[in-house]
């Protein structure tokens, strides 16, 4: 099975949607990452056993780093 983890990102250019992508990417599991920069969406699809915790603490590292938002969408 694939599940859906949506996040707000707050993504102001195609930089930060390159490396939202990169960083998820990485993660085992994840088959695919969409990033739409100017709804400040990130849609990850993934299998199931990923966990949503996991991968918003990997985006919570780049927040720190870059300064912009990150939270998981309901």
């Amino acid at each position: 099975m694939t599940q859906i983890i949506k996040f707000d990102v707050g993504m102001s250019c195609g930089g930060c949607a390159s490396a939202v992508k990169r960083i998820l990417s990485k993660v085992d599991g994840v088959n695919d990452v969409e990033t739409f920069v100017e709804q400040k969406k990130v849609i990850v699809k993934a299998e199931d056993g990923v966990s949503e915790d996991d991968l918003l603490q990997k985006l919570l590292k780049w927040s720190e780093a870059s300064g912009k938002s990150v939270a998981l969408s309901s």
